[in-house]
């Protein structure tokens, strides 16, 4: 199993990178998490426009799906071979209402549905997505959010999604070889509930999860990367290290 940062900046783009998309990889099969602001170019640095096979969405912010309106361009206008058949999208209810919303005037209201075959999302599912194994569990944000657990040939990864600190996530992350997990915000500047994690937060998560390896995602571009780097490491003995745009992780 294979995985590629996409783009991991919070919120929005910065300079150096898009937001939140994740490339996991195995057997061929090419699963995309989240489509954020930026994403869709970056994409194809590391795979065809239409090479992927299914896609996942951790929640309807635009941070982490906008990049769907584009992404539905290319498939429902392509020029050679005529209109895409519709791809897998794992994602929270009302997505295909929300993307349509953002896209604005499709061609009609079920357009979204003809190149993207919605899946809804719930706490607690277990199912498999090509050759992956994958869990789901509802995380603490604002909006409908999941983190997510794919297993293949008996390695793991977790990805928080964005969230507060909950059970569930270290429930989820329990034991998993790599932890892809949001360190939005600074310890002791923020202190929102249920909003996002910040790096003692995330370190504390991977710890009492008893995880591999820490990455830590989705930083915006106001936040200080390298303290909460910092602060991760002084809660998590394992290793830490900040996600970087075409970072690749064999497992």
């Amino acid at each position: 199993m294979k995985l590629t940062v996409v783009g991991c900046s919070g919120s929005f783009p910065s300079a150096d990178s898009a937001c939140s998309s994740y490339l996991v990889e195995a057997d061929g099969f090419r699963l995309l998490l989240d489509m954020g602001n930026g994403a869709l170019g970056e994409l194809q640095r590391h795979c065809g426009l239409y090479d992927l096979d299914a896609i996942f969405l951790s929640h309807l912010h635009p941070d982490h799906c906008i990049d769907m309106c584009a992404y539905f361009v290319a498939r429902y206008y392509r020029h050679e071979g005529g209109r895409c058949d519709a791809i897998p999208v794992h994602a929270p209810e009302g997505a295909q209402e929300r993307l349509t919303t953002a896209y604005g005037d499709s061609p009609s209201a079920s357009a979204m549905g003809e190149v993207f075959d919605f899946h809804t999302l719930k706490p607690g599912a277990a199912f498999e997505i090509g050759p992956f194994s994958v869990r789901t569990e509802r995380v603490a944000h604002p909006v409908e959010a999941y983190a997510l657990r794919v297993e293949h040939g008996g390695r793991s990864l977790v990805y928080s999604g964005d969230t507060g600190a909950c059970d569930q996530l270290d429930e989820l992350a329990s034991g998993t070889d790599l932890y892809l997990c949001e360190a939005s915000f600074i310890h002791g500047k923020e202190d929102i509930p249920d909003l996002h994690l910040n790096g003692r937060e995330a370190g504390e998560s991977a710890t009492r999860a008893g995880v591999g390896r820490l990455v830590l995602t989705h930083i915006p571009p106001w936040t200080d990367a390298q303290v909460n780097l910092a602060d991760a490491r002084e809660a998590f003995a394992g290793p830490v290290e900040l996600a970087a745009p075409g970072a690749t992780y064999e497992l």
